[in-house]
């Protein structure tokens, strides 16, 4: 099964297994009280012959079970199969076991499903991946994280020619006054752009970003001019940073290398990683030589000339594979990008297709690998056309997550809090 799929809790099964064997204990000391003494009688002496109380019974009983360590130590987790039962010893005889759940007669609800929308196409449904409830519960609820529904809208820039539409020769290309209608657009529609570290920390802690987010990536090299003329206006108004694929050629030259570590340094260009020879993409059916070589080969060099270790990996030509994204990963990768533009992402939410789509071939089929190593990227030459419909999925994530926000935080009390604390405290 795919370990990257929605998985929906099911407590219920763990709570009744615990509810049996704590039946049956109660069952066998039921059958040995005629001839047992109750806590606080003196050997020899006769038993009321009154009704005893049957609260203080079950009570006595219970507090001689946990003594007897038949009962687990705490909160299962949802889903397991097993209770793990805890082996007498001298030390857990005298050391008091630790409280299950702040009450235990408490029975966890079940979660609700996983966000959808029909905003998206149908086959390009959410896949999750931080497999810890109790941390996606953490990191969605407590206090300064990201407002559930915060949402990102990542977008490919390939090629900006100066002038307007007539300037435009090629399929990927968009003139400079789209681009200028494409920031005047996320602007007006309340979008701020950020830069790759503040997206991976989003991504993967929840850490607070502006609820509506972009993030603008230009793939391959570009001289300082490109950046100054296309980009530099939004970090001026806006202070909106811009994230460059850099391709780390052998053949480029120090001038290139000089201009891109200048508008590195003036904090708006942010460089990752874009591949080595870039032209060759990586796959399943590269050798592991070829794989080092493209993902070390962009670190070393991004190291040597922007003083920097890249986080993110910019799949060229949009390829990928589970080999090259285990490689990435072991290499401390911590993102990559495709250029499947299937919708926006939020935290633990990224829309992929787990089989290929016949009427739509040249999106490559994503929704087996980590999420976080095939994430989508919008078309510059469509993108306005998709802003307000982002925003209007970050909505309806902000208005599910809020209505079912008293059920996630009375599950997170019950089977989060004695392990994880509580959502007020710092972790």
């Amino acid at each position: 099964m795919n370990r990257y799929l929605y998985k929906k809790p099911n407590p219920a099964s763990r709570i009744l297994s615990l509810n049996f064997r704590l039946f049956f204990t109660i069952l066998a000391f039921s059958l040995l009280l005629g001839s047992c003494n109750f806590p606080g009688t003196q050997a020899g002496q006769t038993a009321d012959l009154a009704e005893p109380n049957e609260t203080q019974i079950f009570e006595n009983i219970l507090e001689t079970a946990k003594a007897a360590q038949f009962l687990p130590t705490e909160t299962p987790a949802a889903g397991s199969e097993s209770i793990d039962m805890v082996e007498s010893s001298p030390e857990s005889s005298t050391t008091p076991l630790p409280t299950m759940t702040p009450d235990p007669n408490r029975t966890p609800p079940a979660l609700p499903a996983a966000f959808t929308t029909d905003l998206l196409n149908k086959r390009d449904y959410p896949h999750t991946y931080e497999e810890d409830t109790c941390v996606m519960l953490r990191n969605r609820w407590a206090a300064g994280k990201a407002e559930p529904g915060t949402i990102v809208m990542v977008v490919m820039y390939h090629s900006i020619v100066k002038g307007d539409e007539s300037a435009v020769v090629l399929d990927n290309q968009i003139s400079s006054e789209k681009n200028k209608q494409i920031g005047a657009d996320l602007a007006n529609q309340g979008f701020e752009a950020i830069d790759m570290t503040q997206f991976i920390n989003f991504m993967t802690n929840n850490d607070y970003i502006p609820p509506r987010s972009a993030l603008l990536i230009v793939d391959d090299r570009h001289f300082a001019a490109y950046f100054e003329d296309h980009f530099y206006p939004f970090y001026q108004e806006h202070g909106w940073k811009v994230i460059n694929g850099w391709i780390s050629a052998a053949e480029t030259t120090q001038q290139l290398w000089d201009e891109n570590a200048s508008v590195e340094a003036k904090g708006y260009v942010d460089h990752q990683a874009h591949g080595v020879v870039h032209n060759v993409n990586m796959n399943d059916s590269s050798s592991d030589e070829y794989l080092y070589s493209e993902l070390q080969g962009s670190i070393d060099k991004i190291q040597e000339h922007f003083g920097k270790t890249p986080k993110a990996i910019i799949w060229p030509g949009g390829n990928f594979g589970y080999r090259p994204i285990e490689i990435a990963k072991e290499l401390g990768y911590q993102v990559g990008f495709t250029v499947n533009p299937r919708g926006p992402v939020m935290y633990n939410w990224v829309p992929l297709d787990d089989e290929s789509d016949p009427a739509r071939p040249s999106y490559l089929q994503d929704g087996t690998y980590d999420p976080l190593f095939v994430l989508p990227r919008y078309w510059d030459t469509d993108v306005s056309q998709h802003i307000d419909t982002v925003r209007q999925i970050g909505k309806s994530a902000h208005d599910e997550l809020f209505a079912n926000r008293a059920i996630e935080l009375e599950y997170y009390d019950i089977v989060c809090k004695p392990t994880l604390g509580d959502l007020s405290e710092t972790p």
